[in-house]
């Protein structure tokens, strides 16, 4: 954590750092409303031996105050891995909670959002898994971490866009279904060399599903065809992107660095100058020194990243933020862990197989 116990439950501490750090600064008093919640919460957390957790897109008034420890789904897991508080709050959505509870099954794990849930984690589902596993038999399944629980206990091994690549490619087979990131899929299949095949186009071209032609090991012959198995599941703020926002973006200001989440089609990554996870995004900010950078990513990390590096230049592409990690507030963290509500529970034989995909990406690194 950046802030020491003292400054972390006084207002007047809070307030100077929200001042310094939030970019489009609220009217005075609804500054000084927001660090008083701050510091209650952080007032709270010392008293019920909690930990904060805080993902790359909280909005900035929180990203900047309440969090022990900030960072990327990958980062934020070994985190609650490592946790020894009794309550861990997560402030991110309900994927990244509950993978806080496979790995902590004996700790109390809030989600402040009852609601807060992932555009790609409701795109697929455990009995989907189950019906690609049937229809191409003995191919391990990598599951992006953008899931929920169920989902993961179907699978072989998770992966983050951090090392997704390095997943897949540490399996010792010819070809992989990966789920449930469309352009995830296209992107490590560009990185790696590999072909990719959703089986959902297939079947929309009448080419594929039931009756469709097999392979001697009874396996649909367009298995054959690539290397990764997918499926169309798309993050609703990352799929916006477009190969022409970027190009205006370059006319009017050539010397600006692009920098794309894997998420983005892998049109608008080739178009980027780098490509990486929300951590690898701040590293290559903080770390690089350029006229400007474009962040094609999810709003507020562009407002924390400007307020924790204020010699940097950023320019502003954003038209929604995520709808989801929107729900998450100060005030909805506050009433989360006063009131000890939102639990995560996960049934044991559930997480139980989660825990072994996720102990797998974890060990991969």
């Amino acid at each position: 954590m950046m802030n020491d116990a003292a400054t972390l439950t006084d207002p007047d501490a809070l307030y100077d750092i929200l001042e310094e750090r939030l970019e489009d600064r609220p009217s005075d008093q609804e500054l000084r409303n927001k660090a008083e919640m701050a510091a209650e919460i952080n007032a709270l957390k010392q008293d019920q031996n909690a930990v904060i957790l805080g993902h790359n897109y909280m909005e900035p008034a929180l990203f900047h105050t309440i969090p022990d420890y900030t960072g990327s789904s990958l980062e934020l897991s070994r985190r609650a891995a490592e946790a020894e508080a009794d309550t861990i709050v997560f402030c991110g959505v309900r994927f990244m909670a509950e993978t806080a509870k496979i790995v902590n099954p004996d700790k109390t794990v809030l989600l402040p959002a009852e609601e807060a849930g992932c555009s790609l984690a409701e795109s697929i589902t455990a009995e989907d898994v189950r019906r690609l596993r049937e229809r191409y038999p003995g191919l391990p399944v990598v599951t992006y971490v953008n899931t929920y629980a169920d989902v993961k206990a179907e699978s072989d091994v998770c992966c983050t866009s951090s090392n997704a690549a390095q997943v897949v490619e540490s399996l010792d087979s010819d070809t992989v279904i990966f789920i449930p990131d469309e352009f995830l899929a296209q992107n490590v299949a560009q990185e790696t060399g590999k072909d990719v095949l959703f089986p959902q186009k297939r079947e929309r071209k009448d080419v594929g599903g039931d009756g469709a032609p097999t392979s001697g090991d009874g396996a649909p012959a367009e298995a054959a065809d690539a290397d990764l198995i997918g499926w169309e599941g798309r993050c609703v703020v990352h799929e916006m992107f477009q190969v022409e926002d970027v190009q205006q973006a370059r006319e009017e200001h050539p010397d600006t660095v692009v920098l794309a989440h894997p998420e983005c089609s892998p049109e608008v990554v080739e178009e980027a100058d780098h490509s990486g996870s929300t951590s690898s995004m701040i590293d290559y900010v903080e770390n690089t020194d350029a006229e400007s950078y474009l962040l094609l990513t999810e709003c507020s990390m562009g407002d924390n990243i400007m307020g924790a590096n204020p010699d940097k230049n950023l320019l502003r592409m954003c038209w929604q933020r995520c709808p989801h990690m929107n729900q998450i507030t100060l005030e909805d963290t506050y009433r989360n862990l006063a009131n000890n509500q939102y639990k995560i529970e996960i049934e044991e034989e559930v997480r139980l197989g989660a825990l072994e995909a996720v102990e797998r990406m974890l060990e991969i690194g």
